[in-house]
């Protein structure tokens, strides 16, 4: 290769190799940024939950997390940006195409959280008990990117969980008031699943043996249990 050519090269490459850096530092501090509400909450010298994480594969990840709080919710939590994007499910997932459930954008949570399962001391943001109650990995439908989606106020996804399966759609409504509906296809049901399927999937627990095994208050999980 001449001289000139193998110089231009050369060049091209330390332009490319300086733009990926810049990408990924730029990465690195956007995903810093979108953890500071969930740090700024919480006590880390009290609380259980953890701080931070990283992807562990090329699937991305998804998580519900049942939570008896203040009062009982379902959190549904997507990967993306190397972070949690969250939403509390007052009512939980329903698999029927018909049913239409609210889902309130709350602050990202570190990737770590998808596996937390068990009791956040009273007195600390979010106090109560926490279940896995369904995760697996998920895709995109659309050829929009997570972010872009999100902008859009329109997230089309697929879940391969352990109950949750097939097509799913996240729309925006105002703010950070969104509707989480299930897509038609051979997955979809009438069933209350939340109803019909309990337990946690990493431990078969109801929330009131999790508040149990864990120093929790047994009662107030109890009344989250069918």
């Amino acid at each position: 290769m001449p001289l000139r050519a193998t110089v231009g090269l050369f060049r091209a490459t330390k332009r490319r190799d300086r733009h990926e850096g810049s990408t990924k530092i730029a990465a690195t501090k956007e995903r810093a940024r979108s953890l500071r509400e969930y740090k700024r909450k919480r006590d880390f010298a009290t609380t259980p939950e953890p701080q931070g994480g990283k992807p562990k594969g090329v699937e991305r990840l998804f998580v519900i997390q049942k939570h008896r709080a203040s009062a009982l919710h379902y959190d549904f939590r997507l990967e993306a940006g190397g972070v949690l994007p969250s939403w509390a499910v007052p009512k939980g997932p329903s698999p029927d195409p018909k049913v239409k459930r609210l889902a309130m954008q709350v602050e990202d949570h570190p990737l770590d959280y998808a596996r937390f399962e068990g009791v956040i001391p009273e007195g600390e943001y979010g106090g109560g008990t926490v279940m896995v109650w369904d995760i697996g990995t998920y895709r995109l439908e659309e050829d929009a990117t997570f972010d872009e989606a999100t902008r859009k106020g329109r997230i089309v996804f697929t879940l391969n969980g352990k109950k949750l399966k097939g097509g799913w759609v996240l729309v925006r409504t105002r703010g950070r008031q969104w509707l989480l509906m299930k897509r038609r296809d051979r997955s979809t049901s009438t069933a209350d699943i939340t109803i019909e399927k309990p337990r946690s999937v990493l431990t078969r627990r109801l929330l009131a043996g999790i508040a149990r095994d864990e120093g929790g208050d047994v009662a107030r999980a109890a009344t989250g249990d069918p």
